[in-house]
């Protein structure tokens, strides 16, 4: 079937300005163009009965989905209105689908929270924010939702992910709640040095350029089955959900447990006949460190969200895109593309961010904004028509993007926006990436300032103070550690205190450890030593109470093999050597990655085959142990030694 709509291979990218550390890929031209919902709405007018959403038996066409949306927005209508901010609080599913239609028909702001965003963060964002409504199951609204007037909506009830009931909550905005800018399509929330929550507003023209882009590289379209994985409060689910949308190709919504086992996403790739995904760096990085699964009908997968280490071995045979892109310039702003017949495939050496997509411009520049010379280490500046429309806070905005700087010339670009980023441009024009130059860190993908986990343990009246560390475990990967200060004779456990932060904080921003102290360590200066806190919680040197056991980490010796296995693994992923059999793997700080990672090295060390729901079912690591010593559960590899 001939797509109605095509988008031009974009230009190669040239260096710029001699040997200067800029580069830009020129947009393509403008053929048959159209705005994101009324890409939508030709496919749904070209082939209405073609599949729009797939998920396990249940199947939803374009016509289905666009009636759907209608009915919803007529609902809607009088209540919400153009530019009017709206929190959705679903998960992956047919409904979530048709809300995103239907609010986008309304001309409303679509802002994505995520089926469980956190009673406590939810109500923060929604004190900020003039957000009007929200919509999601009433019994996981905040209080003051919960108590509002209900709307009940027509959604698609069916699905791994849906909820039967789903309704609009409507409460009143607080009188200093900021509003989105006009032109706003959709906005998401990204961590805030203050305590709460940012947003960032995108429209619709940046987007529908990245989707260009997408369509154009991927080849995605009608009989294709492009994958709906990526959590939804995180902004790559904006590029899945509408590139199917905008491209005849059916939308296949994961079940959870997907999301937190790299073999079972391997196996839904293959009974999906997943053919175009975007997925974590996280989650795939395990895939490539293994046998790449065969028989998949998977052409392209997109693969963000956090540093890549190793590139695809030679016996990939999908299209594997290295992509990088803040939320700031709308998902994706480089990508570097990879194959298993590259020279390079399955070497260790971590691959670069790559090249700007079309219309977009990268600069490397030194504090003063100033273009380096390639080679040179610098902050990655990006500009062109992909940044967002900048953050619902004024001052922010005016903080984090700039104006280019006098004198340089940068055809196209208007604006530059500060990405924090540490990068280099050798001669070869292939950015790469070193790390961060503010107190940023990235956890499973997700970006958390860490002013803004210390302000969740500080609204706890028992706590004089907190400050939140980023060591790395062996394998380089960053971690959370809180040190907490308590009020004199006052009470605290880390389980209490984890218990009520989670309410506040996304789940990659929880911390692994939370270590009670008396006082913080101070510098030359005065201040508090973030560096030597930062050395303790990675040596677990004067933690405290509990951080270094008395056996000095050893395993116990009546230990079966499983809880030897099990234990001294999510000791390393936590690293925590103080962790015991008695505690829970996710009470101790496991998110969904880790959780992944424990069961690759509980199968990769004993043949013993978990699964993500076993797993976070167990009371205890003792119980998790149990599964793997469990005589009669088959075994897929080696046997326990």
């Amino acid at each position: 079937m001939t797509q109605p709509m095509t988008a031009t291979t974009a230009a190669p990218t040239t260096p710029a300005a001699g040997t200067l550390s800029i580069a830009r890929t020129a947009s393509p031209a403008a053929k048959g163009t159209s705005g994101v919902l009324a890409r939508f709405e030709e496919w749904t007018r070209h082939s209405p009965e073609a599949p729009a959403v797939i998920d396990g038996v249940h199947r939803w066409t374009y016509q289905d989905i666009d009636a759907a949306a209608d009915e919803v927005a007529r609902a809607l209508r009088g209540r919400v209105g153009p530019g009017d901010l709206v929190g959705v609080c679903l998960d992956r599913s047919a409904a979530l689908v048709v809300t995103a239609v239907a609010l986008a028909r309304i001309g409303a702001v679509y802002l994505p929270m995520g089926p469980r965003p956190g009673e406590r963060r939810t109500e923060a964002v929604t004190e900020d924010l003039d957000v009007v409504c929200l919509i999601g199951d009433p019994g996981i609204l905040p209080p003051r939702h919960r108590s509002a007037e209900h709307l009940p909506l027509a959604l698609p009830g069916e699905g791994a992910n849906a909820t039967a009931t789903v309704v609009a909550a409507f409460a009143a905005s607080g009188d200093t709640a900021r509003s989105a800018p006009a032109g706003t399509f959709y906005a998401v929330l990204t961590s805030g040095s203050t305590g709460r929550p940012k947003a960032v507003a995108v429209g619709e023209p940046a987007l529908a350029a990245v989707l260009d882009w997408y369509r154009t590289t991927s080849g995605v379209g009608p009989g294709d089955h492009q994958s709906l994985l990526i959590g939804v409060a995180f902004d790559p689910h904006l590029l899945e959900l509408w590139a199917g949308l905008t491209s005849g190709a059916a939308l296949v919504p994961a079940p959870d447990e997907v999301r937190w086992d790299p073999m079972v996403l391997a196996d839904w790739w293959r009974q999906s006949a997943v053919s175009v995904c975007v997925a974590a760096t996280p989650m795939v990085e395990p895939l490539l460190e293994r046998p790449w699964p065969q028989d998949l009908a998977l052409r392209h997968l997109f693969v963000g969200g956090d540093r890549m280490r190793r590139r695809p071995g030679k016996d990939v045979t999908t299209t594997v895109h290295n992509a990088y892109g803040p939320a700031e310039a709308t998902v994706i702003s480089t990508v570097h593309t990879m194959q298993g017949s590259d020279s390079a495939a399955g070497t260790d050496a971590a691959p670069p961010i790559g090249r700007p997509l079309p219309g977009v411009t990268v600069v490397v520049a030194d504090p003063d904004g100033r273009p380096v010379a390639r080679g040179t280490e610098g902050e990655l500046l990006i500009g062109g028509g992909a940044l967002a429309l900048g953050y619902l806070d004024p001052e922010l905005t005016a903080r984090r993007f700039r104006a280019v700087p006098e004198g340089l010339d940068l055809p196209g670009v208007e604006r530059l926006y500060r990405t924090g980023d540490r990068v280099r441009m050798p001669d070869d024009g292939e950015l790469e990436f070193l790390g961060r130059l503010d107190d940023q860190v990235k956890i499973s993908g997700v970006r958390i300032e860490p002013a803004e986990v210390e302000a969740a343990f500080e609204k706890d009246p028992a706590v004089l103070g907190a400050v939140v560390t980023a060591p790395r475990t062996a394998e380089g990967r960053p971690r959370l550690v809180a040190y907490v200060r308590s009020a004199p004779g006052a009470v605290l456990t880390a389980d209490a205190l984890l218990s009520a932060v989670r309410g506040w904080l996304p789940e990659q921003a929880v911390p692994s450890d939370v270590r009670i102290v008396d006082s913080f360590p101070l510098d030359a200066n005065g201040k508090v030593d973030r560096a030597e806190l930062t050395r303790r919680a990675a040596t677990g040197d004067g933690t405290g109470p509990g951080d270094v056991p008395a056996d000095g980490g050893e395993l116990p010796a009546d230990a079966t093999p499983g809880e030897r296995l099990v234990l001294s693994a999510a000791r390393e992923l936590l690293a925590r050597p103080a962790l015991a059999l008695t505690d829970s793997f996710t009470g101790a700080g496991g998110t969904s990655l880790l959780a992944a990672r424990l069961l690759t090295v509980i199968e990769k060390e004993s043949g013993i085959r978990l699964r993500a729901p076993e797993l976070l079912r167990q009371p205890n690591l003792r119980a998790v142990a149990l599964l793997v010593d469990t005589p009669h559960r088959p075994a897929a590899g080696r046997s326990l030694r």
